[in-house]
């Protein structure tokens, strides 16, 4: 009978501490955090800003508000009579305030945007996580699903689509350099492997070192590795990549 008393106890201070609804809590958590790092994975694998730990964070992180606002404030809602709650208010908060991250990951340079289908993936997993949180799986698996098929398939379509008509396409490179780099050399490479520099932007940042945002016209055949390659040997170059 004492053991028996004893295990009650326990159980009692375990439902005191996590709740009667931790189980199905965690379920919802672990949910959101498969669905959300499958977009975000997506993301990763393309080295884009926002990847897989971002996604998860936001997703995992929009799924524990929802919860919050289902299960956090059943205590009061029981204890008073008199209290109402509209458990709509803290998602709709979490859905306008996710813009400032997906702000984050746009990139304009000149009359190019880029990061938009980043900052729209962060803004949909989000969403997703919320439905997580209320507990509708099925939408959010099937909207998962429908969000991977846009970003590999259609991706790859819009390739198929304007492959072999001879146009060429924008790249934005950044170079990370110390004030000491001399431009001129930079574009004698560029020269050397024929490729029409469009634009060339010089930001300082702190440190005294320098980003370089230069805008090509780049043909399919250009050897990209090769071209960093000769770019990153020249003196006071720190880093060179390509925004996606």
């Amino acid at each position: 009978m004492t053991n028996f008393n004893g295990v009650r106890k326990v159980s009692a201070f375990f439902d005191q501490v996590v709740g009667e609804d931790f189980l199905l809590i965690m379920v919802r958590v672990l949910v959101a955090l498969v669905l959300s790092g499958l977009i975000g994975f997506e993301r990763e694998l393309k080295n884009h800003s926002a990847g897989f730990r971002t996604h998860i964070l936001v997703g995992v992180g929009a799924c524990l508000m929802m919860l919050l606002s289902l299960f956090g404030f059943e205590e009061f809602i029981e204890r008073y009579g008199n209290v109402r709650f509209d458990p709509a208010r803290i998602p709709s908060y979490v859905i306008s305030g996710i813009g400032f991250l997906g702000a984050g990951t746009i990139i304009v340079y000149g009359g190019t945007i880029r990061g938009l289908t980043t900052a729209a993936s962060i803004w949909t997993v989000a969403g997703i996580g919320l439905v997580v949180g209320a507990g509708m799986y099925g939408a959010a698996v099937f909207t998962t699903l429908v969000i991977l098929l846009s970003l590999i398939f259609l991706n790859n379509f819009e390739k198929l689509f304007t492959r072999g008509k001879g146009k060429t396409t924008n790249n934005l490179i950044e170079i990370v350099a110390l004030p000491e780099l001399k431009i001129n050399n930079v574009v004698a490479i560029f020269e050397e492997y024929e490729v029409t520099i469009k634009n060339v932007e010089i930001v300082k940042v702190e440190n005294n070192v320098r980003n370089i945002f230069i805008k090509i016209e780049r043909k399919p055949e250009l050897d990209r590795v090769s071209l960093f390659s000769e770019i990153s040997k020249i003196d006071h170059v720190k880093n060179i990549s390509e925004l996606q």
